[in-house]
């Protein structure tokens, strides 16, 4: 599609449209309260890393202390609930505006976390097995190369390390969304899904005038295959629905994995 002809142009378009997401009041925007950072406090906390199911306790590795890095995860939201039980966080987002959520609670709440700007496929910034543990909730349907971003997990992850990441059931994408919307389910496109060239002209110029990030509905070859292929044993795996969306009627939408970098 005309005027997106690299990834470092769908970056900064995407960066621009989720700095809008949080103009909008989106609610993945939506920083955590300080009623959830008390808790978090005396050890009553949980995050999701797809809509609505939270992430088992069991999946977590003590964090007292530990280096946890929150991919693509800005929002005010994983980041400080993770600050607040004592583990050293960084915050990572294409975002600066969703960044700029994780700082306001860190501020107002007396927590340190850190939040670094830049693209989840390129983590060049940290050192290999600087963490050891990321948590990278539904956002990788913002890249060309998902399995980019496996890569470069595995590189930044300690030996012994736990990613655990939610993505969309990539089904999803095979439907006319506008259609989907009015509560009907047509089949139109093939995956690998993407903006860029499975919609039309027409329907690219609302989403761009809307300023709706690109999406990529990526395969579970490599979802999936993608994180064994990079190094990693899957150990924990669990399917989410956002009930609302006419899809989520018949079948989970959204998948959740727990994978371990092995010594």
């Amino acid at each position: 599609m005309k005027g997106f002809n690299t990834p470092a142009e769908i970056l900064l378009y995407n960066r621009q449209a989720w700095d809008k997401a949080v103009e909008r009041a989106s609610q993945w925007t939506i920083p955590v309260s300080p009623p959830t950072i008390a808790a978090a406090r005396r050890g009553e906390w949980q995050i999701v890393l797809t809509p609505t199911k939270p992430i088992p306790q069991g999946w977590f590795p003590p964090l007292v202390g530990r280096d946890v890095l929150c991919l693509a995860s800005g929002g005010g939201q994983q980041g400080p609930v993770l600050a607040a039980t004592g583990a050293h966080v960084t915050v990572f987002d294409n975002s600066p505006r969703q960044l700029a959520q994780d700082q306001m609670v860190a501020a107002r709440e007396g927590l340190t976390i850190r939040t670094v700007e830049g693209d989840m496929a390129d983590l060049s910034v940290f050192a290999a097995d600087s963490f050891d543990l990321i948590v990278h909730p539904c956002s990788n349907m913002f890249v060309p190369d998902v399995r980019r971003v496996w890569c470069e997990a595995y590189r930044v992850l300690r030996p012994g390390g736990t990613l655990l990441s939610g993505f969309c059931n990539p089904t999803s994408y095979i439907f006319d969304q506008a259609l989907a919307d009015e509560g009907v389910l047509q089949v139109r496109h093939t995956l690998p899904y993407a903006d860029l060239t499975s919609l039309t002209v027409e329907e690219h110029a609302r989403y761009l005038a809307d300023e709706q990030p690109l999406e990529f509905g990526h395969t579970l070859d490599d979802q999936i295959g993608g994180q064994l292929d990079a190094g990693f044993a899957i150990t924990g795996f669990y399917e989410d629905h956002w009930f609302g969306t006419a899809l989520s009627e018949y079948m989970a939408t959204f998948m959740a994995t727990r994978a371990v970098k092995l010594e």
